[in-house]
């Protein structure tokens, strides 16, 4: 499952958990409306703090593979110079 497969629902999860207890508990209207605008924030909130969870785990994770990346190319790299050498100079 995707990562923003995953965050849609637990948003959405989240969103209709918290109406339905909230329009199914003994209140008045004014007394829902505030909780209900309360829990639309709280989502709200919630969902902007897990998007920059993840954009913080995918920026380490694409960092790790630059760094990887050019690692592979530095000793792919001495590995063709190294094979030069040896053209070159045939001992």
């Amino acid at each position: 499952m995707s990562a923003t497969k995953f965050l849609a629902g637990f948003i959405v999860g989240g969103a209709l958990g918290a109406v339905a207890g909230i329009l199914l508990a003994p209140k008045s209207g004014k007394e829902t409306r505030e909780m209900l605008a309360n829990s639309a924030k709280d989502v709200a909130q919630r969902a902007d703090e897990t998007v920059k969870e993840i954009q913080n785990k995918a920026d380490s994770v694409v960092e790790e593979m630059q760094r990887k990346g050019e690692e592979i190319r530095e000793k792919l790299q001495n590995l063709i110079d190294k094979k030069s050498d040896k053209a070159e100079n045939p001992a």
